[in-house]
């Protein structure tokens, strides 16, 4: 009996994928547990529509991050902090370079913003924006007084 799975099921696939497996299986087992269903024209049918959705969606995201990705390459960021004899007061966080991020333009989310460490003194440190898998953006990073 073929059967689309509704859920990950170990060692038989994973939510969407259309497996064939024993009848008493599909029967006493999975269709009970809501973890698949029988796999009928109509269901066949959904889940071509929603795979080529999910591509769909999946292709615009990433049309999205790589215009980001180049815009983002190479740019230099200025950040202006308190300082008194020589010190900074507090750190600059990734929230801070996120938010510098968005006053220039760019609508980058804090996580997404790759620090080792915050930021304690002041100068020039490079630093990753993670755009999309196997995308990350390095840009420079301008720590001065304010």
């Amino acid at each position: 009996m073929k059967i689309i799975l509704l859920e990950d099921v170990k060692s038989l696939g994973k939510k969407g994928d259309l497996v064939e497996v024993n009848d008493g299986y599909a029967r006493n087992f999975l269709i009970p547990k809501k973890l698949g269903t029988e796999a009928t024209s109509a269901a066949i049918n959904n889940r071509k529509q929603r795979l080529a959705k999910e591509a769909k969606i999946k292709a615009e995201e990433k049309e999205k991050a790589l215009a980001l990705y180049n815009s983002l390459k190479g740019q230099t960021i200025d950040i202006k902090v308190k300082c008194g004899d020589g010190k900074m007061y507090g750190s600059v966080t990734t929230q801070d370079i996120a938010k510098e991020l968005e006053n220039n333009g760019f609508k980058v989310d804090k996580k997404n913003v790759k620090l080792k460490e915050n930021i304690r003194a002041l100068g020039k440190y490079p630093i990753e924006i993670w755009c999309y898998p196997n995308y990350t953006a390095t840009i420079t990073l301008n720590v001065i007084k304010e």
